[in-house]
């Protein structure tokens, strides 16, 4: 009997193991940081990839010297093809601090982030000017289109042939 439950116990361990969010999502990793006064709030805005280039998936942190008990915001992100404005919310992987997960700026040129944080300390709005973002890696979007559809045509002309072969003659 003990066997058994040592048994049981053991598989439904092993089961449940893979379905915990700290194994199922890969740390932040933040390899460069900048520093903004929002007000009287210190904010260390954290990148997980450095130089940040267009249109490349990446990870921001936004950390509030003390934490970010207290504390609610918003953040204005503006650039030259895009602006957009949102309230600053937990990094879904490193619940501590605001983040955003994964995500990518279109063009490349000049960016700004603006901060607007209340807390305790009253209203503080500050900025991270002239933030970089350098042209896309890799090859032009068109090409790698172009190059991922080969396989696709590849695909249609082999169901082609293959359906002119087996299709039966008709007589008439």
């Amino acid at each position: 009997m003990r066997r058994t439950l040592v048994v049981l116990a053991s598989t439904i361990g092993l089961l449940l193991t893979p379905a915990l969010p700290a194994a199922a999502y890969p740390p932040v990793n933040i390899v460069h940081t900048e520093r903004v006064q929002a007000g009287p709030y210190a904010i260390t805005v954290g990148f997980s990839t450095w130089p940040i280039r267009a249109t490349q998936s990446l990870d921001f942190t936004f950390t509030p010297d003390g934490g970010i008990a207290g504390k609610s915001g918003v953040l204005e992100v503006v650039g030259p093809e895009a602006e957009q404005s949102e309230p600053l919310a937990r990094h879904p992987r490193k619940r501590e601090v605001w983040g955003l997960d994964v995500e990518s700026l279109p063009a490349p040129g000049n960016w700004s982030m603006r901060f607007t944080v209340d807390g305790p300390d009253g209203r503080g709005t500050g900025e991270l000017r002239d933030l970089n973002v350098l042209e896309q890696p890799g090859p032009p979007m068109s090409l790698s289109w172009a190059v991922s559809t080969v396989p696709l045509l590849g695909l249609i002309a082999l169901v082609v042939v293959a359906w002119r072969r087996t299709r039966t003659p008709t007589t008439g």
